[in-house]
């Protein structure tokens, strides 16, 4: 008997899977318990437009994060802080401070997580950090930290 799983089921297969089980499994244990429903030509249909619908709005994600990207390749951060006499800074620059800069300077939305910083800043100049903007799509952004008087 064919039917599309509702939900995740160890040792059949993943939610929207299209499997071939046995027809006691299927009636006396997935339909039951709502773990899956028999597979007609409109339920098919209905698994196929879901596919369709969840590749366009991963296909726009991938888009949208490619245009944040080119955003960001092109812009610099300019931050001020307090700083000694060779440079280095009173306390650090962390991806946090540099999320809300980036969102107040150029009205763009980013997550703090995003940012990837090994170490935070803690020296003037310009530095370049990676921004992981979708699993297929990273930026480069550049943060000027300059003294501040």
């Amino acid at each position: 008997m064919k039917v599309i799983l509702l939900k995740d089921v160890k040792g059949q297969g993943k939610k929207g899977e299209l499997k071939e089980v046995s027809e006691g499994y299927a009636n006396n244990f997935l339909l039951p318990q709502k773990l899956a429903a028999p597979a007609n030509e409109s339920s098919v249909k209905m698994l196929d437009q879901q596919k369709k619908a969840e590749q366009r709005k991963k296909d726009q994600d991938k888009a949208d994060a490619e245009a944040i990207g080119q955003k960001l390749g092109e812009i610099t951060v300019e931050l001020t802080a307090k700083s000694g006499k060779d440079g280095r800074l009173f306390g650090a620059i962390s991806n946090k401070q540099v999320a809300e800069e980036v969102e107040k300077q150029f009205k763009l939305k980013l997550d703090k997580r995003k940012i990837q910083m090994e170490d935070p800043i803690r020296t003037l100049g310009v530095t370049e950090v990676a921004v992981k903007l979708h699993p297929e799509v990273s930026a480069k952004l550049k943060i000027h930290v300059s003294e501040d008087k």
